[in-house]
């Protein structure tokens, strides 16, 4: 058996008729490259789901800053609003959502201090005072980059129905009549899932 200068045997070794072809090789990397982006557009990118249930001033920003910053990043983004957080998305009753410093012990104002009439207008003015003087987006401003960007938002039909809301006062683009079975299936699909 005859082996070459590196030790292999000569008869295993491939000759120079079994090398394949320039084509043949040209053919199989468009084979596999498509084979990639098959693979690539089955896996459908990462996946955010988020259930917004609250409707005050201070509570309807943090479902809206991680949405259009997911979809920033690449993510497909649903976010299912129910009970209160329904306000969010209602054109009317968004521009007016309130902050109240009763139970919430990182507000300035004790409360007992919190509890006397017109207290939640006072926190509410301070808050939309500190968003406007720090030129932060209004909820309006950040749905509408949110749907934008590809965000799906979802409005509880159950939750329309209990509070009595038509379907034509939400903002243009957000969908309506979804159930909790379609929530809870786009967040078992989902790789983040947030309740907020």
């Amino acid at each position: 058996m005859s082996t070459d200068a590196s030790g292999a045997d000569a008869e295993n070794a491939p000759s120079d008729d079994d090398a394949p072809t320039r084509a043949e090789l040209a053919a199989r990397v468009d084979e596999l490259e498509a084979r990639l982006a098959e693979g690539d557009a089955d896996d459908g990118g990462k996946k955010m789901s988020i259930i917004a249930t609250k409707g005050t001033l201070d509570m309807a920003y943090p479902p809206l800053i991680l949405a259009s910053t997911a979809a920033a990043f690449g993510y497909e983004v649903t976010v299912f609003h129910t009970f209160w957080g329904l306000d969010i998305l209602h054109e009317e009753r968004s521009t007016d959502l309130k902050l109240s410093s009763v139970g919430n012990p990182n507000m300035p104002v004790p409360n007992v201090v919190g509890a006397l009439p017109g207290m939640d207008r006072v926190t509410t003015s301070m808050m939309e005072r500190r968003i406007e003087d720090n030129d932060t987006a209004t909820i309006e401003e950040l749905i509408e980059t949110s749907l934008e960007m590809g965000v799906e938002f979802q409005a509880c039909q159950m939750t329309i129905d209990l509070m009595g809301y038509d379907e034509d006062d939400f903002y243009d683009g957000v969908r309506t009549g979804v159930g909790a079975a379609t929530a809870i299936q786009d967040m078992a699909e989902a790789d983040i899932q947030l309740l907020i």
